[in-house]
């Protein structure tokens, strides 16, 4: 009976296995490199950004290296009228080069998004100009300008202005022709955005609006504009921020001048860093700039309700 009972009695069911760790550990053991490049090559930098800030670091004058404080936060807040010039010109800078941008851009995206012939060649004339470096773009603008052989001396030949006039060195006509350079590269960045965004609005709701009656304007209002708040929002705020921080087509076209009217902050803080080797009063200037950046961005963000739902 014994070897009955033995015989009968079910198997012990097999032990459940341990699930392993590493499934779970291995996307981040995979991007753990690049995590660590991203943290050596952007964590460092500004984090000693912050502390040259709080230092007197000129390599030409050692002897004057040392902790200084908060006194290059207050030589730039009650001493240095040039940072409150440079400041002031960015703001403008920014705001009419995004705005100028954003609506030539929506134009833009409007129009290509429509079906003509040649549209594919259409699309690709009007995003060119983003695929051209920086530098490249201003090396095209400054052989325009220029006073011999650019824009300047075939409209005088049509009796336009007049010969060796140079745009550039022109206190009253520096700032148009700066903001036209630039338009010309920024305006394809809100076209690629904006109609990208476009593709996925359905076409239900334009033809359900058409048999209600309403007009191609309010179509735009009503479908068009609030489908593309959020692409607005993010694209205006991307190029705010990469507008403040423009050094190359300014320091090519015009090297901040003539007397100091396209000076920007970066374009200073550069000039103090490079030119005067003030490593320490330029790591200040561009830890303000942070944080003017920074609180910016939060506020614009939280007025716009980015990522909310569209009434």
């Amino acid at each position: 009976m014994a070897q009955a009972a033995a015989v009968a009695k079910p198997p012990a069911p097999p032990r459940r296995r341990r699930a392993s760790a590493t499934p779970r550990r291995l996307p981040y053991l995979l991007i753990a490199p690049a995590a660590l490049l991203m943290l050596g090559f952007i964590a460092y930098p500004v984090l000693s950004v912050f502390y040259y800030s709080l230092q007197n670091y000129n390599p030409t004058k050692p002897w004057r290296n040392g902790f200084a404080g908060l006194d290059n936060f207050t030589q730039i807040f009650a001493h240095d009228p040039q940072f409150r010039d440079t400041l002031s010109f960015s703001a403008k800078w920014v705001v009419v080069e995004v705005g100028l941008q954003l609506l030539f851009g929506l134009a833009l995206a409007l129009i290509v998004n429509q079906t003509f012939a040649g549209r594919a060649l259409g699309r690709a004339l009007v995003f060119s100009p983003w695929a051209v470096s920086g530098v490249l773009t201003s090396a095209i603008w400054v052989l325009l300008y220029n006073s011999q052989t650019g824009l300047t001396r075939y409209l005088a030949d049509a009796g336009i202005g007049s010969y060796g006039t140079s745009w550039l060195s022109d206190t009253s006509t520096v700032f148009p022709a700066a903001v036209v350079a630039d338009l010309w590269r920024g305006v394809p960045f809100f076209a690629i955005l904006i109609l990208a965004d476009l593709q996925s609005v359905s076409k239900d709701l334009y033809e359900a609006a058409e048999v209600d009656g309403a007009s191609r304007l309010k179509q735009f209002r009503h479908i068009t504009l609030p489908h593309l708040k959020d692409a607005i929002v993010l694209s205006t705020l991307l190029r705010a921020v990469w507008e403040f921080n423009n050094v190359d087509l300014l320091y090519t076209l015009t090297g901040g001048g003539p007397a100091g009217e396209t000076t920007t902050l970066p374009l200073y803080i550069a000039n103090t860093s490079v030119d005067a080797h003030n490593f320490g009063y330029a790591s200040a200037l561009t830890t303000v700039a942070f944080v003017i950046l920074l609180f910016c961005s939060i506020v614009y963000l939280r007025l716009s309700k980015f990522g909310g739902e569209t009434r």
